[in-house]
């Protein structure tokens, strides 16, 4: 199961650098994209037959997501209660941004549609789905800190492995609270750029974290 969840995590990592481009080189709008609404809805319009390839294999990072937390979990249960809360807090936070980013996915589609047939329900959709994304960061903060504490104490991950995931989870909650003045509504000049240089920064870490935490795994 140890094995399992390296690659399932590796694998996760790799689809997420994969797709992302995709999406954006198919005409997908960044998250929080300042660009006047009319632009964004044409972009998204134009888009609409080009995310459905990429989107295929979405699925498949939500099921090696679970996998990898799963055998984190496994990995990491032991004798000790504490460490076997924050493994189940790691856990639980993965599903919880799994199911989250299921809805932001739809939403995409639902956002394509909407271009395409009613434009004039594209501002709520649009802001729906940034403002949901920004507050999932709140459940990405908890499987960095659950499972990185949780590995630190069992000596599974390294010093370093550990501080890298408590700063991004300390990076993602800011992000995740700033969000209702970046991304909802009338949004700050200064939030925005702030949640800009954020979003790169946090999914950077983000990546590195999984990354080293599979080759553990698989080192295990």
């Amino acid at each position: 199961m140890t094995a399992l969840a390296g690659i399932a995590g590796l694998g996760f990592a790799v689809m997420l650098v994969a797709v992302n481009p995709v999406l954006l080189r198919a005409g997908l709008p960044l998250p929080g994209s300042t660009r006047p609404l009319a632009e964004i809805s044409d972009s998204l319009a134009c888009a609409a037959s080009r995310i459905r390839a990429p989107s295929v294999i979405v699925p498949l990072a939500w099921l090696c997501t679970t996998v990898f937390a799963g055998g984190l979990v496994a990995t990491l249960w032991g004798d000790d209660p504490g460490t076997n809360t924050l493994a189940l807090i790691g856990f639980a936070a993965f599903l919880m941004q799994s199911a989250v980013f299921a809805v932001v996915e739809a939403l995409r589609f639902g956002l394509v549609s909407a271009a395409t047939r009613a434009p004039g329900s594209v501002a709520g959709l649009w802001t729906m789905a940034n403002v949901l994304g920004g507050f999932n960061r709140v459940f990405l903060t908890l499987a960095l800190v659950g499972f990185g504490a949780a590995g630190e104490r069992t000596g599974l991950i390294p010093g370093w492995h550990a501080w890298l995931g408590h700063l991004c989870a300390a990076l993602l909650l800011a992000l995740a609270m700033l969000t209702p003045y970046s991304l909802g509504g009338d949004r700050h000049p200064t939030a925005r750029r702030i949640d800009s240089l954020g979003w790169l920064a946090g999914g950077l870490a983000w990546i590195t974290w999984i990354v080293a935490f599979s080759v553990q795994l698989l080192a295990h």
